[in-house]
């Protein structure tokens, strides 16, 4: 099973914006991004605070439809 960097919630509302994502609204700590073609997600950002795994795959898997590997080689590029 591919390995998941570590990311901040700041640094991967940067990666999911260079995708296209819109940050639509903030409420608290929990920012809400849309993608033009109807795809949302929400990403909280506490602090610098990394990103737990799990909250992560849940998002690569269901909020943007991404296999694991398609999301590594994306995060690759976007490095």
């Amino acid at each position: 099973m591919p390995q998941l960097p570590v990311i901040s919630g700041k640094d991967f509302i940067r990666f999911l914006q260079t995708l296209g994502f819109i940050v639509v609204r903030v409420n608290g700590s929990h920012f809400r991004l849309k993608h033009p073609d109807g795809r949302v997600t929400t990403v909280p950002v506490h602090k610098n605070d990394n990103l737990p795994k799990g909250l992560m795959r849940k998002i690569i898997r269901e909020d943007l439809g991404l296999k694991l590997d398609e999301f590594l080689s994306l995060h690759k590029q976007y490095k």
